[in-house]
């Protein structure tokens, strides 16, 4: 059986909803996170306030759907590059990440400014905070990585002396379920690889290597080639 057709309203309303979003990122881009408001966004649209409100009850609603949107786009473009390489091409794997990490942020800096950037301003996220299933996803996809990576790297960055109690008790959680055998050491390297991946990126996306290197894309590279080596791999 196919998919459910949508109903005419259905459909507006569907449509209607990635208009809003569209537009809250685009105020951003122009004014900062703390330009997301749901008045504002009336106006660019030509709604009227209470119109807006049929679709997101406050701003915070808009906020935590345009993070869950953002963060499941960028982790479906980064596990796609990973599952392109067979498992056993461990470094090859973390290139594809890591390209496939740049590329997606340049190509969407304000999606990268609302989960990486400045925090916006009074904004509180309901229960576990958003996004916790794709960010869930990114954190493991990370943590894989370095699972696989260990038996080489465990030489060169095993007996660092963590332990659990070190990391946040979520995380740890997590990657104790997810990868039982990966000890805190793991866990430490994991987040060092996500802040060398996460770097030479952010200065790209906030342009503060746009008149310092020609060539930035060569510098991540290389970046990417040398975590590698550290790596072990």
């Amino acid at each position: 059986m196919g998919a459910p057709t949508q109903t005419r309203r259905e459909r507006l309303r569907a449509e209607t909803t990635a208009e809003i979003k569209a537009v809250a990122l685009a105020l951003m881009a122009e004014g900062g996170p703390g330009a997301i408001s749901l008045r504002a966004i009336a106006r660019e649209m030509g709604m009227t306030a209470g119109a807006i409100y049929g679709y997101f009850p406050t701003r915070d609603d808009l906020v935590t759907a345009l993070i869950d949107d953002v963060y499941t786009s960028l982790v479906d473009t980064v596990e796609a590059a990973r599952d392109a390489l067979p498992a056993a091409d461990v470094a090859g794997r973390i290139m594809a990440w890591g390209q496939a990490f740049r590329d997606w942020s340049l190509a969407n800096p304000e999606g990268f400014r609302l989960i990486y950037g400045d925090p916006v301003p009074g904004y509180q996220p309901p229960g576990d905070g958003p996004a916790a299933g794709p960010e869930h996803r990114a954190c493991a996809g990370l943590s894989g990585l370095v699972a696989a990576a260990w038996p080489q790297a465990e030489a060169l960055h095993g007996g660092a002396g963590y332990a659990w109690s070190d990391f946040d008790p979520k995380l740890a959680e997590s990657v104790r379920e997810g990868f039982p055998d990966l000890p805190p050491d793991a866990v430490a390297l994991a987040l060092r690889v996500w802040g060398r991946m996460h770097g030479l990126v952010s200065l790209d996306v906030y342009g503060r290597l746009r008149w310092q290197a020609r060539d930035a894309e060569r510098l991540y590279r290389e970046e990417m080639r040398d975590l590698i080596r550290s790596l072990g791999l």
